[in-house]
């Protein structure tokens, strides 16, 4: 079941919403049914190795110490 971001055109109030099938979707502030879906950023798991730095080891490894902040690949 998809997660659908909305903003309505009544109240602008910006919402998400778990959508079945069977759902109809109605502003949770006021009700309204006068909506706008947005374009919703998604994330992806993979399955594949970790990132390396340029150093070569793990990442974070080669960042002067610096930490999991300050690696380029973060």
């Amino acid at each position: 079941m998809p997660i659908f971001e909305y903003v309505c055109r009544q109240c602008h109030e910006e919402f998400e919403v778990l959508v079945q099938s069977s759902t109809e979707v109605t502003c949770p502030a006021c009700a309204g049914d006068d909506l706008e879906r947005k374009l919703s950023a998604f994330a992806v798991v993979g399955q594949g190795p970790a990132p390396r730095c340029e150093g070569g080891g793990p990442c974070a490894a080669c960042c002067d110490g610096a930490g999991p902040s300050r690696c380029p690949i973060n």
